[in-house]
């Protein structure tokens, strides 16, 4: 089973499970693709969001190839799932486009595989009404994702906007991601991202990953993980608000 393949009342049957009182979350971690070993953990993860909280979505996946555009933008103008059409935020996807050179709206690495169809089925179910914007990155040098991370901190904060990091975390060690955090509360980024330039972390999407830690530590955020109720493997997680972020 994958959440491509339920309806509408089962995926809100799975967040029903894990109504309580929301906080005020920002940044998603959440799987490639969500399915049955780490839909229990999606859900509680995604239950943390009102239904008017955002009116857009930024989500973020990683896709290794080789083109010379590092970070692509597909160009769709709206996108389709079995629980109906999204439109694009042209508006958004442009103001990335215009902060780097190696953002580029392009569709070479996107396809029907891509992690956004998983997200957008979840967030047709959480939020009334919003638009998306996607960014793949195609190399995980750490260059890339600090520049990334960097655009991300300074166009988001003035949008009503949620960010989605996209990256399996279910066979890291968790030691690992004991080690990378530690490395941000140390503000030790020279340590992760030769940690990331290594090659030797077992998460898949590391890129997108770390993206997400960076912005949650410049916005001050507290970033907690979630795992299924039968595994102790971590699935997915959520940046809240800990105390009143500085956007700089």
């Amino acid at each position: 089973m994958d959440i491509t393949s339920l309806s509408r009342d089962n995926i809100k049957a799975g967040l029903d499970r894990h109504a309580s009182e929301q906080e005020q979350t920002r940044i998603i971690i959440s799987p490639q693709k969500i399915t049955s070993d780490n839909f229990d953990a999606v859900c509680k993860t995604y239950s943390q969001i009102g239904s008017k909280d955002f009116k857009t979505v930024v989500v973020v996946e990683s896709t290794p190839g080789s083109v010379e555009k590092k970070l692509l933008m597909p160009s769709f103008k709206k996108i389709e799932t079995h629980l109906g059409v999204v439109e694009a935020n042209d508006r958004l996807r442009n103001d990335f486009a215009d902060e780097d050179d190696d953002f580029f709206i392009n569709d070479h690495a996107f396809g029907k595989d891509a992690s956004l169809y998983h997200q957008l089925v979840m967030l047709q179910c959480v939020l009334d009404d919003f638009t998306v914007s996607h960014i793949q990155i195609t190399d995980e040098n750490s260059i890339i994702i600090k520049e990334l991370a960097m655009a991300l901190e300074e166009i988001l904060p003035s949008r009503n906007a949620l960010l989605v990091c996209c990256c399996d975390l279910a066979h890291a060690d968790k030691n690992e991601i004991d080690q990378i955090s530690e490395f941000l509360d140390k503000d030790n980024q020279s340590g992760l991202m030769n940690y990331l330039n290594s090659g030797v972390s077992s998460i898949t999407g590391i890129g997108s990953f770390i993206t997400g830690l960076l912005v949650a530590k410049k916005w001050g955020l507290n970033i907690q993980f979630e795992n299924d109720s039968d595994s102790e493997s971590i699935h997915s997680g959520y940046a809240v608000m800990q105390n009143q972020p500085i956007f700089e």
